[in-house]
């Protein structure tokens, strides 16, 4: 199997990417290489054959799309977002155009790409789209979050990250 990571060098995104490589699979990695990045968490696995490193921007949809067409993955894990909840204080722009307009592109992408699949293909494609607890606000007094859950985003980042996941919902 051929895996899309988008922030595969990041901290959550390099435990899947180093996950899916010793398990076997094909890696490409899709990452903006901003201040949350680090290549060295992928050190143990560069060499292996199997991982792949394409430096884009997921709002880059030429980009995205090039990278699709070269790789044809068979699963795309969407972990890339501006997460820092304090800078999406300050800084709402980045996190509105990363978190929501990154989102946007990769599924169209993803669609584009999809399309263009045979009947089999299709059926065994998967997009998994990567949220946050924020999106659900403070956690009330019974200390569970489920899917039913109400959201409740208490700043620009969570906002940002409700909009993408209601964007791969639909």
């Amino acid at each position: 199997m051929v895996y899309l990571v988008t922030g595969g060098a990041g901290f959550i995104g390099s435990a899947v990417v180093r996950m899916l490589v010793t398990g076997g699979h094909t890696v490409v990695v899709l990452y903006k290489l901003t201040y949350a990045a680090d290549l060295r968490r992928l050190d143990a696995i560069r060499d292996c054959g199997r991982l792949f490193f394409e430096k884009a921007d997921v709002c880059d949809g030429p980009a995205v799309a090039r990278i699709l067409a070269q790789y044809g993955p068979t699963a795309i894990l969407h972990l890339a977002a501006e997460s820092h909840v304090d800078r999406s204080i300050n800084e709402p722009a980045a996190f509105i155009h990363s978190n929501i307009v990154g989102t946007h592109e990769l599924l169209h992408c993803a669609l584009d790409d999809w399309l263009r699949l045979g009947e089999a293909p299709r059926q065994g494609f998967r997009f998994v789209h990567v949220s946050t607890d924020e999106v659900y606000g403070e956690l009330g007094p019974t200390g569970v979050f489920t899917e039913k859950t109400a959201f409740a985003p208490n700043s620009p980042y969570a906002a940002s990250k409700a909009a993408a996941d209601h964007l791969a919902r639909a």
